[in-house]
């Protein structure tokens, strides 16, 4: 049994920041509103005492939590007025995470993160500061089955029989990634964000310094507003390409016996396992930029844990690929999955008024409401509608279906087309829907669960042939074995 250990003192700014950050949006409004009351001095004092009270609790607080490595568990302390002892056994930990933020790599640090099989936060455990030779340690520690050793400097017994480059692996350059950042469309959510920050920034906003602003830019002529709404795009877009560099800079993946290892990241650099149990679905997606030039992106869909919240629901596997070399990154990465079909089940094409009707009755009933009211602006609803039948249409002949003995390949589209490889035993539910149109028309609507992070994740196919969702079924209910939940 180790003796038990304290984090790195830095952990205490990592509390501070935290506790900064989960107060700030309560304190805020009463700050601004103390403020302009002309109390701001006392604004000011309260400030000063409260710093000093997170301080001096932050402090404490890390010097109450210790965690220390037992033959098969790992154990942390926790809590000024509240201790908590929880125990994690080595046989629960499904992954071990490594990441370095600025402030990590300035001080040769690392924060460990912990996820076990279950997907409740309250059961993981994070340790925010060790030195990166300690998470190193601890990573090996906890993820070999293996006793454990009592000074994390006492060199670890190799016991691979295999060095690291016996294992594949994928790297990106960063000319890849300077495309991926150009094809992301991350501008679009730049400037959703952009939009909605000036919406609650603007009472922040001296009034005479925007009435100045507002005045000088209606005061120019088109052709200057015109060229700093250019110079606007290309500096948003040029940040969009910048975020995608950073967060995906020294991009590489590695296949081990049982999970894949991710490293990624110019400034916060993180390393990421994923266990080859946990993966339930493997994914390829193409937005409507990068379909013409044939580019994708892979993904898979994890059960239970949190392996990373800013990927939301699903995790990047390589951030770009050329279409035709996504088999051979499959077969090379995740031999599992490689059976990537190149032909697809069509639908019927008495499914397509149903794709027609769900992509334009809003812009349907747009135009005429624009018709009737605003008729010298009807080109605006009307250029929508052409563009909603054309996505209607091209949906329509996306969508479809392969499968194999051991495989359900989907292929659908939103805005962007994504093709879903779907295991038999993965699947968790399997469901078969009908109207009364459908079943006159002999067609149905597909529709297979999985778990993914934390919701289930559903994918729905509308609009096959009965016959079609009815052979899909029988596959899933084949083996009763298969109907078990699985993770």
């Amino acid at each position: 049994m180790s003796e038990p250990k304290r984090l790195h003192p830095a952990a205490i700014i990592f509390r501070a920041i935290n506790t900064i950050r989960q107060s700030i949006f309560g304190l805020l409004p009463i700050i601004l509103i103390a403020s302009n009351d002309g109390f701001f001095k006392y604004v000011i004092l309260g400030v000063i005492v409260l710093t000093i009270v997170f301080i001096v609790l932050n402090v404490i607080g890390w010097m109450k939590f210790t965690y220390q490595l037992d033959e098969d568990q790992l154990r942390i302390e926790q809590g000024i007025f509240i201790r908590k002892k929880r125990t994690i056994s080595k046989h629960r930990i499904q992954s071990i995470d490594l990441s370095q933020n600025i402030i990590h790599r300035i001080f040769g640090l690392t924060k460990v993160q912990i996820e076990t099989a279950g997907s409740d936060q309250d059961v993981d455990a994070a340790l925010s500061a060790v030195t990166f030779t300690e998470g190193q340690w601890l990573h090996d520690q906890l993820k070999a089955k293996r006793p454990t050793t009592t000074n994390s400097e006492e060199k670890l017994v190799e016991d691979d029989t295999k060095s690291e480059g016996d294992y594949p692996s994928r790297t990106i350059s960063f000319r890849k990634l300077f495309i991926a950042g150009t094809t992301s469309g991350s501008f679009g959510i730049i400037l959703a964000l952009l939009a909605f920050l000036s919406s609650q920034v603007e009472t922040l906003i001296p009034d005479k310094f925007y009435q100045e602003t507002t005045t000088w830019l209606i005061s120019q002529a088109i052709e200057t507003i015109v060229l700093l709404s250019i110079l606007f795009f290309i500096g948003v877009w040029l940040v969009g390409i910048l975020g995608t560099m950073i967060k995906y800079g020294n991009f590489t993946i590695t296949r081990y016996e049982e999970e894949l290892y991710i490293t990624r990241g110019l400034l916060e650099k993180k390393q990421t396992t994923i266990p080859l149990k946990r993966i339930q679905a493997v994914g390829i997606t193409q937005s409507i930029i990068r379909q013409p030039l044939g580019l994708a992106t892979i993904f898979v869909e994890i059960a239970g844990g949190e392996t990373d919240k800013q990927e939301g629901t699903n995790t990047i596997l390589f951030p770009l690929l050329s279409k035709n070399k996504i088999h051979d990154f499959l077969d090379e990465i995740i031999p599992e999955y490689s059976d990537l079909p190149e032909n697809y089940t069509a639908l019927p094409k008495r499914a397509l008024p149903y794709y027609l009707l769900r992509s334009t009755w809003i812009p349907i009933l747009a135009s005429i409401a624009v018709g009737i009211f605003f008729i010298d602006w009807i080109w605006i609803p009307l250029i929508i509608l052409a563009l909603s039948i054309l996505l209607g249409i091209l949906t329509h002949r996306t969508t479809g279906f392969k499968l194999t003995e051991s495989m359900l390949t989907l292929q659908m589209r939103q805005l962007s087309k994504e093709t879903i490889m779907l295991k038999q035993k993965r699947i968790q539910a399997f469901e078969k829907k009908q109207h009364i149109l459908h079943r006159e028309q002999g067609l149905a609507t597909l529709k297979g669960s999985i778990l993914n992070n934390f919701f289930g994740r559903n994918y729905i196919l509308a609009e096959l042939e009965e016959e079609d969702v009815d052979r899909i079924g029988d596959w899933y209910s084949y083996n009763n074995e298969f109907k078990k939940p699985t993770k």
